[in-house]
Formats: C-alpha cells, sequence, structure tokens
C-alpha cells in the first residue's frame, strides 16, 4: 500500500470498495423527508428512517431519480396511489449504492412499489383507531349532543384556503335569511406544521368555550396525503377529549380520516358543512311553528268544549250584579248618617290630640335649648383658658426657629438663631450651646 495518496485517490478507492461491498440492487424502505424537481427533470430525495419510539432520525441519505426514470415513475406512482410523491410518506424503493469523489454517498432510485405506501399508511390509520379505542376514548365526541339552534360557530380553517371562503359565503348568503356568528381560528392545513396548529387552536377554542356552540374543522380538497396529516393520533384525541361537539369538512371524498372518525358529525366538504348548519336552525323553526300550531288548535278546542258553562257563568254574574245593585240603592242614606256622626267625634279627638302634641314640643324644645346653651359657655370658657394670648399673659413663652416652634432641643443646632415671643413682643437668641436633660 503507497504511504501517500491524493484526496481523489482516497475517495476513488471508497468508490471501488463500495461497489464491490454492493454490487446489487435493494429494496429500501424509507420515509421522504425533502423532495426537490429540477429543471432538467431530476428528482433529488433526502431519505429517513425514524425510531419506532419517537421523532428522532437515526438514519439519513441523500438519493436521486434520473430524469428518464422519473418520469416513468412519477405517473406510475400517482395512478396506483391518487397522490404524487410528497414529503412524510413512507416508500419502498430499489436503490443502487453510489459514491462520488466530489457529491459524496447518495443512493440512485429506480423502482417504486406504490403498493407499500398504500399498505404504511392504511396500517397507521388503524394502529392510530386501535390506541384510541383501546383508552376508551373514540366514540367520546360523538357521544355529545349537536345544538338544535348552532349559530355560534369556532371555525379552524386556513383563513386564505377557498374551502372556508366558500364556508363563510354559502352561510351568508342562505336562502332563510337566517344569522350565523363565526369566529376565524386561523390555522395551518397541511404540512408538517398541522398537528400543532390544530391542537393550538382547540385549545385555544377550549378557553372560550362559552362563546360557542359547535366547532367545525374544514379544508377544501387535496391530495391523499395531504389529507393524510389528519390521520394523527395527537389530533385525534384532542377531539375526543374535547367539550363542544366538532363537526368536519375536510375534503375526503373516499375514504375518512381517523379525524372525522372521531368527531361528533363528519361532512364532506365545507359547503356540506354549511348546508348542515343552515338546516339544522331551519329544521329548529320548522318544529317550533309546528308547536305553536298544536297549541293554537288544542286552545281552541279547550275553549269550544268550554263555552255553554263560560255562558252560564257569565249570566249568573250579569243576575247577580242586579241584585247588588237594587239592593245597594236602599243603604247610601243610613250610611251618609252614619259617616257624618263618625267624621264629627273623629275631628274633635284630633284636634285635642295634635294640641297636646303641639304643647309638649314646645316645652321640650326649649329644654333643649337651654341644655346647649350651658354646653356652650363651657365650652367658651375651656377656650379662653388654651387661647395663646392667655397662656402667655401668665408668664408663659413661645420658641420657634424660622416660624416652626420647637418642641425638643434635638432639633437645634448650636449658633441657631432662634426667636422668643412674649405676650408684649419677640427677642431674637443665637444658641451658644444645648444640655438635654437625662
Amino acid at each position: 500500500m503507497k504511504e501517500r495518496m491524493t484526496l481523489t485517490e482516497l475517495q476513488l478507492l471508497i468508490r471501488d470498495s463500495l461497489f464491490m461491498a454492493f454490487p446489487d440492487w435493494y429494496w429500501v424502505v424509507a420515509e421522504i423527508s425533502e423532495l426537490k424537481e429540477n429543471n432538467a427533470g431530476h428528482c433529488y430525495l433526502e431519505l429517513i428512517e425514524k425510531h419506532p419510539e419517537d421523532k428522532n432520525v437515526r438514519a439519513r441519505i441523500k438519493a436521486v431519480i434520473w430524469g428518464k426514470r422519473y418520469r416513468f415513475l412519477k405517473p406510475l406512482f400517482k395512478d396506483v396511489t391518487g397522490d404524487h410523491l410528497s414529503e412524510g410518506m413512507k416508500v419502498l424503493v430499489k436503490v443502487r449504492v453510489e459514491y462520488h469523489e466530489v457529491y459524496g454517498l447518495s443512493l440512485v432510485i429506480t423502482d417504486i412499489d406504490p403498493a407499500y405506501t398504500i399498505g404504511e399508511m392504511a396500517l397507521k390509520r388503524q394502529m392510530i383507531i386501535r390506541k384510541l379505542e383501546e383508552e376508551g376514548v373514540f366514540t367520546m365526541n360523538r357521544e355529545l349532543t349537536l345544538p338544535a339552534v348552532p349559530q355560534r360557530i369556532a371555525v379552524i380553517s386556513s383563513g386564505n384556503a377557498a374551502g372556508y371562503t366558500d364556508f363563510i359565503n354559502h352561510l351568508l348568503k342562505n336562502s332563510y335569511g337566517y344569522i350565523f356568528y363565526t369566529a376565524l381560528f386561523d390555522t395551518v392545513m397541511q404540512g408538517a406544521e398541522t398537528e400543532e396548529s390544530v391542537i393550538g387552536s382547540l385549545d385555544r377554542i377550549a378557553d372560550r368555550q362559552d362563546l360557542f356552540d359547535v366547532v367545525v374543522i374544514i379544508r377544501g380538497g387535496g391530495s391523499v396525503s395531504d389529507l393524510s396529516w389528519f390521520d394523527n393520533y395527537r389530533i385525534a384525541y384532542h377531539i375526543t377529549q374535547f367539550p363542544l361537539p366538532v363537526i368536519t369538512g375536510i375534503g375526503h371524498e373516499k375514504d375518512l380520516s381517523v379525524t372525522d372518525m372521531v368527531a361528533c358529525l363528519p361532512l364532506k366538504t365545507p359547503t356540506a358543512v354549511a348546508d348542515h348548519l343552515i338546516e339544522s336552525v331551519a329544521e329548529a323553526e320548522s318544529h317550533l311553528e309546528e308547536l305553536s300550531n298544536e297549541i293554537t288548535e288544542s286552545s281552541m278546542a279547550i275553549l269550544n268544549e268550554t263555552r255553554d258553562a263560560l255562558s252560564a257563568s257569565i249570566l249568573r254574574l250579569v243576575n247577580s250584579g242586579k241584585e247588588y245593585i237594587v239592593k245597594a240603592g236602599l243603604m247610601p242614606a243610613t250610611q251618609k248618617t252614619r259617616l257624618v256622626s263618625i267624621t264629627g267625634y273623629f275631628k274633635t279627638g284630633r284636634n285635642t290630640l295634635i294640641e297636646n302634641y303641639r304643647t309638649g314640643l314646645i316645652n321640650k324644645t326649649i329644654n333643649c335649648i337651654g341644655i346647649l346653651r350651658k354646653c356652650t359657655e363651657t365650652l367658651e370658657s375651656k377656650l379662653k383658658i388654651l387661647d395663646p394670648v392667655n397662656v402667655l399673659g401668665r408668664g408663659f413663652t413661645i420658641t420657634s426657629i424660622n416660624g416652626r416652634i420647637i418642641k425638643s432641643v434635638d432639633t437645634i443646632d448650636n449658633d441657631a438663631v432662634i426667636t422668643t415671643t412674649f405676650k408684649d413682643g419677640n427677642i431674637n437668641s443665637k444658641v451658644i450651646n444645648k444640655r438635654k436633660k437625662n
């Protein structure tokens, strides 16, 4: 073996060694993490393998389908699976290991088994369904009762999607003139961000659940892989636990996604969801009209049955009224005499009572004024004693500094000028020293 070699020589040695070690074509299972087509028609991919228990990538390699072969495989895969090759899809590919001294290690793909991809998608769906059933939550949202008049609607959709626009237009232009209140929770409905985005919107709605009657999850039509993002355990589990009924219109024409299966009501398209909401309100209105008609008919029947008895009761009431009026005509004179006598007695008694109250009130007022006068004189005497002028007249003085009365030697510094106020004037003094009592 040579002591030294160039990088090119080493790369060629690696290439030849790999070719000798892997001379055949191999069928390999992998997931597509990246896919790009260039102008020349070649398809460049990145294949990965994830750990089955989590999302960590444990293997990664570049791959290529050369243009001539790709023009054959692309439509074949679409015809069998009903979908294009796309990121996130699990595939079974026939490859040859290739090493290039400039571009490094890669796989050259010459064939794809579309049947494997179909089976893998179906298997993933069945595993999610089985797990939800084992946890006992699969039918929880389906067991909720849809409201009879669903008019307050939380919408999980992309605001730019044609499906959302169709849904809103359908509601607004309904032939009955019903009013619906909708709140859009703008959500990513395709791609790797779908799971977190949908769950985030569900959580935001749950925080305001009292504002809504139902939740609708809608998007327009799409390929099988576009819609396969709703074959997702976490999205489905959140829906099973959701406190409001969930209606889906995700655009599947053939199969239901797991999200559809756990929802309270799965429908095909956004417009089908709008039609259902409109018809629900129409049915409720029709039911109310039927109840109203039944109540009217029952009331009329009761009135007809009791009409004769009611007429007899009215006649008895009229006759009783006439008799009372005749008897009442004999009573006014006697009642008038009694009323005049009673009024005279009452008036005399009231006048005596009023005079007694007036005399008592005057006496109590005079007594109260006397007591208040004595209290006022006592307070006036106390105020005169405490008047600063009188205090100064008794030989006391007031010491201040800058107009502020001094109450403690601690507030005066040496050399400070203080003012002493007497009854007949003021003097200013300078503090030489100060001494505080122990």
